[in-house]
């Protein structure tokens, strides 16, 4: 393998379990041209890898689901001369477009919707596996085999820069502590009530003496008001004022990160933080934290099915499980 191209996956949290993959195939074939073909989302959390060599960025419903512009991609990959492809996720319209870039070597996951299209299909895991391990196993399928499993998630110069100047502008000293809480995430039910974290924040000012930290996408202002209304003493808000870089470099210096489920989750698992990590719906099992950090994962059997993608779900039980109590001892 010479000219690799990577087929990626959609989400943030995804593209970091991709990590050790791609770790693997440089390890592997380490004068290989690596490229991986992504969604534009994910851009940022490849940029901090040192083993791709190329992104290239396909939106598939955006910039790029016009007919002529699938065609340009086509005529963009066949020009990079690539002799194999992984496919990471089922997808017939990527399988497609690899097929018709005339990729020789397309390898990955048999599937029934885009399983022909491949020229090397890979049996399906029979037992559960993290997601992390589950893309491993197409480098294992072709004879490579991973020394680690675990994912990374590298912070640059300028980010830690950035991060130190929005902290001191928010009022916070050089190596004052502080705690950082995410409390958004991708789907509503993923996310533990505004109250709790409300009331987390209250009980970590009043018992640690320590600062809180909202951090989160510009989608989660709304959300971090709300929280920061219910607090008696207020948090510092950086919703919306971090890139994904500047963000890892906030988490590194936070004493103990608490979030959600969710891709900032894995950033902080990624750059090796002390993470209290809070699942309902989904599974620790399969999308985990896998870092190499210091890591408490909470979640509670309520009786539901894990994971769980029932979207009309008005009770929110697994999640409203998870005490602030017990979250307050685990960063004691």
């Amino acid at each position: 393998m010479e000219r690799i191209l990577v087929v990626n996956v959609n989400w943030l949290g995804d593209t970091l379990f991709v990590m050790p993959f791609i770790r693997a195939l440089r390890k592997s074939c380490p004068r290989a041209y690596i490229s991986v073909l992504t969604h534009p989302r994910c851009r940022e959390i490849l940029k901090a890898s040192p083993h791709i060599d190329e992104i290239i960025v396909y939106d598939e419903k955006g910039r790029n689901r016009h007919l002529l512009s699938k065609f340009a991609v086509i005529s963009q990959l066949k020009s990079k001369k690539f002799d194999t492809a992984f496919i990471l996720r089922k997808s017939l319209s990527r399988s497609m477009l690899l097929f018709l870039s005339k990729i020789p070597e397309r390898i990955g996951y048999d599937n029934k919707r885009a399983g022909f299209l491949l020229t090397k299909k890979i049996p399906l895991p029979k037992e559960v596996l993290h997601k992390a391990e589950y893309f491993l196993g197409l480098a294992r399928a072709v004879g490579i085999d991973p020394q680690k499993a675990a994912y990374e998630f590298r912070v640059s110069d300028a980010g830690r820069e950035k991060a130190a100047e929005i902290l001191k502008e928010a009022g916070l000293k050089e190596k004052e502590s502080f705690i950082a809480i995410n409390a958004g995430g991708n789907w509503d039910l993923k996310r533990w009530p505004a109250e709790n974290f409300a009331e987390l924040g209250g009980r970590i000012y009043d018992k640690l003496n320590l600062k809180v930290v909202l951090t989160g996408a510009v989608k989660d202002i709304e959300l971090c008001k709300k929280i920061s209304g219910l607090m008696r003493r207020k948090p510092i808000l950086l919703c919306g004022k971090t890139d994904l870089n500047t963000l890892g470099a906030v988490f590194e210096k936070a004493k103990w990160v608490i979030s959600n489920d969710s891709g900032p989750m894995h950033i902080a698992a990624g750059i090796g933080a002390s993470l209290v990590a809070l699942f309902g719906p989904t599974s620790p099992e399969i999308t985990g934290p896998y870092g190499n950090g210091v890591c408490v994962v909470f979640r509670k059997d309520t009786g539901c099915t894990i994971p769980c993608y029932r979207l009309s779900c008005n009770d929110n039980k697994c999640m409203k499980a998870i005490t602030v109590e017990e979250v307050l001892r685990a960063i004691s």
